[in-house]
């Protein structure tokens, strides 16, 4: 697996997000996200999706619903979930994420995404065109009302926001997901 895709890992963050009132929290898993995301990245080749939650009830859930679907019945009743969600990591903090990242390369870049613009914020052209230099990336979604600003300060890479047709924009993760994956990775993907 080549190209930018293969380089690429994603984040789905519950901790550290805010809410609507701009708090710090964590937010809960939905099961919806894994599933759906997980088939995301598959279906861009995108070889690692990353669950960040440091609940331990939260991680086990996900595994639960891992092993149903990789071990259990559901892997033999849908082999393509069985292959989505083959590629599902589970750990504790953003920080580990990027250690495993890492492991394999010294260099790895964080790039964000948000609902809020910012002067740093680039195209994703300008993001591809970093992303060819770079060793390994991960792409980080957050939940609930979006990622802390403590994340979005430590990022190497802020996306522009995904535009609507007019102020509304509070998209689900995973349709975030969909139209940010497909737009950043469109070069790889339009061959």
């Amino acid at each position: 697996m080549g190209g930018l895709n293969a380089r690429l890992a994603v984040g789905l963050v519950h901790y550290p997000v805010v809410n609507k009132f701009n708090e710090v929290v964590t937010s809960s898993v939905t099961t919806i996200d894994v599933h759906d995301i997980a088939r995301l990245c598959r279906t861009f080749g995108v070889p690692e999706f990353y669950v960040i939650t440091p609940l331990s009830a939260q991680r086990r859930l996900v595994q639960r619903i891992m092993k149903h679907w990789i071990e259990g019945f559901g892997g033999e009743y849908n082999p393509d979930r069985r292959e989505a969600l083959s590629i599902v990591k589970v750990v504790d903090t953003i920080d580990d994420m990027m250690e495993n990242l890492r492991f394999e390369k010294d260099d790895a870049a964080l790039i964000v995404s948000s609902a809020h613009d910012s002067d740093s914020a680039v195209s994703y052209e300008a993001a591809r065109a970093s992303l060819k230099k770079t060793g390994r990336a991960a792409l980080l979604f957050g939940t609930a009302h979006g990622l802390d600003g403590s994340v979005l300060l430590k990022a190497d890479i802020r996306l522009k926001p995904v535009k609507g047709a007019g102020e509304y924009n509070h998209l689900p993760v995973r349709c975030a997901a969909s139209i940010i994956l497909s737009g950043l990775l469109k070069q790889d993907t339009e061959k």
